[in-house]
């Protein structure tokens, strides 16, 4: 008797349907744009200079003290608590927001905001403990277009409420007190997850690495019927749940390390994964300390006390710009194999451009249109990285390529902060700060450039090996779709 995979379609249209719902409204912070004004406008009263260099370095040591940490812990505690700890704390954010007055309140709330965005790996990961492997693809599709339209619907409607009714920042704060009220709700709905990645006792870890053996993405035959008795899938689920007593036995915790060393290890594998896994950190590092500024940046330009604001708007272009340029990697035909590292030169360079435009514009609206082309080469390449790492690994490595990769990231920009931005270091001002990133894109664009042009070449000249490299990755494509 054989069952094919669309007679398990129930299995998974519940729990990525309140998934997606929950990062719908987790993610549509009606505020979030207009933080800095609020911060430094008579409702805080804390003045620019305190926010740059004191407050937001706070949440960049806070992120990265609790993210590898949430990371173990988000798969030993089987993600949904930690999802959930996200809803609590998105609530706790704007209660702060809201009703909590002086320094000391906003420090407590820089640190709430990194213990939201670390929780966000429980985010990205519930859904593959939950649901058959045939549908991880479209399942991370629709969660990863609920959180941009949460974030775009959020953005515009922020913007559309102060231009157009003239609503007071306090109550849009509250409007988004309410929205991410909803996600926490709506998190306690998500069906308890049955089996983690890393934390499983040693007959699981044996069937899973036994599947693993039949192929990267499960058996050799992936449009052959799925058995339903004596396969490595249903072996592996029975053992799970005859084992899930011993899920947080020292058995399982020695088996987790094991199964990370063994991860790690194939996540850095090779050069060429390890060529894209220094882009993704290095140039994180750059859009996440951008991206925290910016606000400080247009309101050095233009001012939110005497002028009208539109951070709002710009977000939702930048997100709907960004979202199309990344959905155009999936359309361009070209061997990311051989020009890809040519290609995070080059945009990279066209980023630095933009953030050199950023710090030396005096027009407002010069100011927008960098960042959203600065925003727009950066989801565009995040993508492209993204794809070629995970076409060439699992998901289980996969999870931890992210998890390592975010780390160093942070790390870089804990450095960063630590010495352009505190006032224990420099403290320098918000301009110099973005000819400082400018120049930091610089580097890697000119490192990228040259090994992308090296890459190029020595393919050009050996038309046998660029071929093979072709097939190879025309066979990841594939591979890939199937999953």
């Amino acid at each position: 008797m054989v069952c094919w995979p669309k007679a398990k379609s129930h299995s998974w249209t519940y729990p990525t349907a309140v998934l997606s719902l929950y990062g719908f409204f987790a993610n549509c912070r009606v505020a979030e744009p207009f933080l800095t004004p609020y911060l430094i406008g008579p409702y805080k009263n804390i003045s620019g200079e305190v926010v740059t260099n004191y407050l937001f370095p706070i949440w960049t040591y806070s992120y990265l003290a609790f993210l590898f940490p949430i990371f173990l812990l988000t798969d030993f505690l089987r993600y949904k608590p930690l999802i959930m700890v996200q809803g609590l704390f998105l609530v706790s954010n704007y209660l702060l927001l809201c009703f909590a007055p002086g320094l000391p309140a906003m420090i407590c709330l820089e640190i709430t905001y990194a213990v939201v965005a670390s929780t966000e790996v429980a985010y990205f990961s519930y859904i593959y403990s939950v649901i058959p492997v045939e549908f991880y693809q479209r399942a991370t599709g629709y969660l990863r277009s609920a959180m941009l339209t949460g974030y775009t619907v959020g953005a515009g409607l922020g913007q559309m409420l102060i231009s157009l009714a003239g609503v007071d920042l306090f109550y849009i704060n509250a409007i988004s007190l309410g929205i991410v009220s909803m996600a926490f709700l709506t998190s306690f709905w998500l069906p308890m997850p049955q089996r983690s990645l890393f934390f499983k006792d040693k007959k699981v870890a044996a069937v899973g690495s036994q599947s693993q053996k039949e192929g990267p993405l499960g058996p050799d035959r992936p449009e052959q019927p799925v058995m339903c008795k004596d396969n490595a899938a249903s072996r592996e689920e029975k053992t799970e749940h005859s084992g899930c007593a011993d899920w947080c036995s020292g058995d399982s915790v020695v088996t987790a390390g094991h199964l990370l060393w063994q991860s790690f290890r194939e996540s850095y594998s090779s050069r060429h994964l390890i060529y894209w896994s220094l882009w993704w950190a290095l140039a994180t590092a750059g859009y996440l300390q951008i991206f925290n500024y910016i606000q400080l940046m247009w309101d050095h330009i233009e001012p939110s006390a005497t002028s009208s604001i539109y951070n709002g708007g710009v977000e939702a272009v930048c997100c709907l710009v960004g979202a199309a340029a990344a959905f155009s990697v999936g359309y361009i035909r070209v061997s990311w194999a051989v020009w890809g590292e040519l290609a995070l030169g080059l945009f990279s360079a066209v980023a630095t451009g933009a953030v050199f435009l950023m710090a030396l514009t005096s027009s407002i609206w010069v100011c927008y249109a960098g960042y959203v082309i600065f925003k727009s080469c950066y989801m565009f390449l995040i993508t492209i990285t993204a794809f070629q790492i995970a076409s060439n690994l699992s998901m289980q490595c996969y999870a931890l390529t992210f998890g390592i990769n975010t780390f160093v990231a942070l790390s870089l920009q804990t450095i960063i902060t630590l010495i352009v931005v505190d006032e224990a270091a420099l403290g320098l001002d918000i301009v110099t700060q973005f000819i400082v990133y400018g120049g930091y894109y610089a580097v890697i664009s000119v490192l990228f450039l040259i090994r992308g042009t090296y890459t190029a070449c020595a393919n050009q000249r050996n038309p046998e090996q660029r071929d093979a490299k072709e097939h190879e990755h025309s066979v990841e494509v594939i591979s890939t779709e199937r999953f």
